[in-house]
């Protein structure tokens, strides 16, 4: 802790799974802390998708602080082999942590985070600045407050931030005049929201696995009332990166994914247009939406009723701007943090574990964790979120033997952990034996291979425990072990909630349909 502050709470900026980790690592350490949370309940930006089933089991989707203090209260973990949607994850995981003694009154809901700075010091002011406390402005019912702090974890994330789907990273012209006819994210196509599509021409934008998810979920209700007509605008030129290897595919949820979104466009059921910068939209006048590529030999995509954008997120960075942060200019991550996590170069598995000491800005005492972190890089997964909560919880409490060993145990599986395939109950369903399925879609390609060839299949290996030196996380996993998905490394990570695919864990970047 920075001197003369100590007495004064840490303050955590964010109640989701990475947020709510780090108040149980201080609850634990007896380290007075405060917990800030724009949402009207814990675990906001997962109940945006509630409807998604996660890809990764319940036992990866929990902090260890937490689940200690869970348990300490009678808490009973729900079935380690069932795969939860993010709703499930709110309501038997995030709620009662949030209801935990230890950690109920230190939480304040529906209290937005709008500044943070030093005690009498602006951006400029150098002199004895490092012992000034944090002062945080909040709002909350049309109110601003200060709070003073001794040091700020950040764990907002960047699923609020949705990119625009703009060419070049900008709102498109005609965008923002367009916001009601434009829903940024993974739908509920199946629930609340399936008629707002229903009879509708709707554009989904995007390229990565929540887009294809939308794609796919969008044909289920054109299935249902085939005066649904589905458009797909992506920027790839080129589209064997974004459908996959299908049953040659080392990530099987991928393949999965890929065979389904081939299908469709081999069935003609989507007006695909590939290479497509967007420009500008605009309102036609029967009040139907044209959109423009900044390439003026294509053609213009005409009728359009509704957009989903599904183009990623990126932080935001305007509450801490008077504190001194030195962001990668790529990433918009740390200087020390970018190289270990660049997508050019890394998939969600090959990114090495660290900690407080790659989290580390010029201004001693706070740190960025969880998918903030990451800024624009989207190879995030949750159980490097919850070993970055620990190592920085430890190095707040001057225990830097603890918050320097970074580290994270993943079980030896191969790629036959997880599966599309699951019950009602959402139990994952046997991957291995048995007759082929059509499409080949069981738990790896090389079992359906066998399969296909009269063989009872690969079988699946076994789950001895090996150290890696590699993580990352999304919206759902832990820094308990985790299931290797691949054979492969993540070639076209994306970074949005629900599909936990992984190479070197299990819990990548996207969302599937439930």
């Amino acid at each position: 802790m920075m001197k003369n502050v100590s007495s004064l709470p840490v303050a955590v900026i964010g109640a989701g799974p990475i947020g709510l980790a780090a108040a149980a690592h201080l609850a634990e350490r007896d380290i007075p802390f405060i917990v800030f949370e724009a949402g009207p309940a814990v675990g906001h930006n997962l109940s945006s998708y509630r409807h998604v089933r996660l890809f990764s089991p319940w036992r990866f989707n929990s902090d260890h602080a937490a689940v200690r203090l869970l348990e300490s209260e009678g808490w009973s973990a729900p079935d380690p082999d069932l795969l939860p949607t993010a709703g499930a994850v709110v309501d038997d995981y995030l709620v009662p942590i949030s209801r935990h003694a230890r950690i109920a009154p230190h939480l304040h809901v529906g209290t937005r985070v709008v500044g943070v700075s030093r005690v009498h010091h602006d951006k400029v002011k150098s002199v004895a600045r490092d012992d000034a406390p944090f002062v945080l402005q909040t709002e909350s019912s049309g109110r601003i407050r200060e709070h003073r702090a001794s040091a700020v974890i950040d764990a907002t994330g960047t699923w609020s931030q949705p990119n625009p789907l703009g060419a070049h990273g900008l709102f498109a012209v005609g965008e923002c005049e367009s916001r009601t006819r434009i829903f940024y994210g993974m739908p509920d196509f199946a629930g609340a929201l399936s008629e707002r599509y229903r009879g509708l021409k709707v554009l989904v934008v995007g390229a990565g696995h929540s887009a294809i998810g939308n794609l796919i979920a969008l044909a289920d209700i054109a299935d249902r009332s085939p005066t649904t007509r589905i458009a797909w605008a992506l920027r790839r030129s080129d589209l064997r990166s974004v459908t996959g290897g299908g049953a040659n595919d080392g990530l099987p949820a991928r393949g999965a994914l890929g065979m389904k979104l081939q299908k469709l466009i081999d069935d003609d059921r989507l007006e695909v247009h590939r290479g497509f910068f967007i420009d500008r939209i605009e309102t036609s006048a029967d009040g139907q939406l044209r959109i423009v590529a900044d390439d003026s030999s294509l053609a213009t995509i005409e009728g359009i009723d509704e957009i989903v954008v599904s183009t990623g997120s990126r932080p935001d960075l305007a509450m801490v701007r008077e504190l001194r942060l030195r962001f990668d200019p790529l990433l918009e991550s740390t200087d020390a943090l970018a190289p270990l996590i660049d997508p050019n170069l890394h998939s969600c598995g090959t990114v090495k574990p660290h900690g407080h000491r790659e989290l580390q800005h010029p201004e001693p005492g706070y740190y960025a964790i969880g998918a903030k972190s990451y800024g624009r890089a989207p190879n995030f997964l949750m159980a490097t979120g919850y070993e970055q909560a620990r190592s920085v919880v430890a190095a707040l409490a001057g225990d830097l033997v603890a918050a320097d060993d970074v580290q994270l145990e993943l079980p030896e599986t191969g790629v036959c952990s997880t599966d599309f395939q699951v019950d009602d109950a959402g139990r994952i369903a046997d991957c291995c034996g048995g007759p082929a399925t059509e499409p080949a879609m069981a738990c790896c390609a090389t079992d359906e291979a066998a399969k296909a060839e009269g063989e009872s299949g690969c079988g699946c290996s076994s789950t001895s425990a090996a150290r890696v030196t590699g993580d990352s996380t999304a919206p759902s996993l832990a820094s308990v072990p985790l299931v290797v998905s691949i054979v492969a490394p993540l070639k076209n990570p994306v970074s949005l909630p629900g599909i936990k695919i992984v190479a070197a864990s299990t819990s990548c970047c996207a969302p599937v349909k439930d």
